[in-house]
């Protein structure tokens, strides 16, 4: 077998190297957007994996029916290729996880919601890959194995791999896999998970979309879609429909949709709601009706779709509402995502994330607006993700909002927005002076909204 490998930087050295394991197997690889470190070409090199450059792959002709070519779903490659990174890791890991597994794709939501499955399944030592790690449970004690790891699809390989090196001297393994992944799933999932298509952006130069990555996912057994997403983009496939579960919380969906939630009173630490579940699949083939009451922290409607998106998900794996009842009321929120910080008698609340884009923005901001004297900071850096923020959208949302309502702005990210709006604001470039300076303004709950990842705040 000869397998081209597309992209070095997003996961396709793990691949690679993984490819030089099989016997009989040339392994080219190919590193499309030149980042590749001395470091790591030395390591291909020494496992006999060959470079080469896009004159190679123009020169392979399209009839080369010797060469396998591997690429991921963003990718923009004139000649189709035969599977991409997320199929390659199925093919490499399909014969090697044996337990239950649920993936995570979506455009917002995921690492919330892989941490809320993690409190449901603490008793089921998880192995869990998010944008904020690879970490193990075992017998209640968490581990942390790798932070600072991306979620494109091969790191599902690397997580396995550091999983498998843990439990090597207890002959033992992981009872179930949480992960996150970009852009679609790999088809390993029993549950596979899109949590929303909230801003659909467009991928390989033009050519594609996240909704379309992502639809990746079905190769799942079941799948877990929101309601809107599923009927908008997904629900036109016949094949989608025997597979799949939505959930929603608008009653009036409530003939649509499996999940669905009412009665329902947010506050800032715990929100009450009732769930109700109307012929869910299972993956063990039954169909579930039932209802229970759910108290957990979700201080706005996207936080709440978060969650129903993981009770859908334990749901049909069959996990009993209890459990998922306990695992959610111990869930207290994400630092580096959506937390809670007490500063005397200011709450703040943080929501970091390197991917937050407009509507996260609006939803953040509509939620502050219904508790007494909010104020706002934010700001943050670009480039951290492959999607950037629509600017000229947001300067337009930022000028529609309430005067009275203090906002602050930091960051690279800020410091342009604080040029561009019409209404009153003030600039701080550190972080903490920031959220000094809408307390001084009379902000008691301050929503902190900054695009970045959690390893540059942590700084802090």
């Amino acid at each position: 077998m000869k397998v081209l490998i597309v992209d070095m930087t997003h996961g396709g050295i793990t691949l690679a190297l993984e490819f030089s394991k099989k016997e009989n197997c040339e392994v080219l690889a190919w590193d499309i957007y030149h980042t590749l470190q001395e470091e790591d070409r030395s390591s291909l090199e020494n496992n006999h994996i060959q470079l080469v450059d896009d004159s190679f792959y123009a020169n392979s002709g399209q009839d080369n029916s010797e060469l396998m070519v591997i690429a991921p779903v963003h990718c923009n490659l004139p000649i189709q290729p035969h599977i991409t990174h997320h199929q390659a890791v199925k093919y490499i890991l399909g014969d090697e996880i044996k337990v239950p597994v649920i993936e995570i794709t979506g455009v917002k939501g995921k690492t919330s919601t892989a941490a809320m499955l993690k409190e449901i399944y603490r008793d089921k030592n998880p192995l869990l890959l998010s944008s904020l790690g690879v970490e193990v449970l075992f017998e209640g004690e968490e581990t942390t194995l790798q932070k600072n790891i991306s979620i494109t699809p091969a790191s599902i390989i690397t997580a396995w791999r550091l999983a498998h090196e843990f439990y090597k001297d207890m002959a033992s393994q992981p009872d179930s896999c949480i992960f996150e992944s970009s852009l679609g799933g790999t088809g390993l999932a029993d549950v596979g998970i899109i949590t929303n298509i909230v801003e659909d952006y467009t991928i390989a130069q033009g050519t594609s979309s996240a909704s379309e990555a992502k639809q990746q996912m079905f190769a799942s057994k079941l799948v877990i879609c929101d309601q809107d997403s599923y009927h908008k983009i997904y629900s036109l496939d016949p094949a989608t429909r025997e597979k799949t579960n939505t959930y929603s919380i608008r009653e009036n969906d409530k003939s649509q949709v499996n999940v669905w939630a009412h009665n329902i009173h947010y506050h800032l630490h715990k929100t009450t709601f009732q769930v109700e579940v109307v012929d869910l699949k299972t993956t063990d083939g039954k169909v579930l009706n039932t209802s229970f009451a759910v108290s957990t922290f979700a201080p706005a409607q996207y936080h709440l779709e978060n969650t129903l998106s993981a009770i859908c998900a334990s749901l049909a794996m069959g996990t009993p509402p209890k459990t998922i009842i306990q695992g959610l009321e111990n869930f207290k929120g994400l630092p580096g995502r959506t937390s809670l910080l007490k500063m005397g008698e200011t709450v703040v609340v943080e929501e970091i994330n390197p991917g937050i884009n407009v509507t996260a923005v609006k939803r953040a901001a509509n939620m502050i607006k219904a508790y007494n004297k909010p104020a706002i900071v934010l700001g943050g850096s670009y480039g951290v993700t492959c999607e950037e923020i629509d600017e000229n959208s947001l300067v337009e949302f930022l000028d529609s909002l309430d005067e009275e309502i203090p906002l602050v702005l930091t960051g690279d990210m800020g410091y342009n927005l604080n040029k561009q709006i019409n209404r009153g604001s003030i600039y701080q470039n550190n972080i903490d002076l920031a959220v000094e300076e809408a307390k001084n303004l009379g902000g008691r709950i301050i929503l902190l909204i900054y695009r970045s990842n959690f390893s540059e705040l942590g700084r802090r």
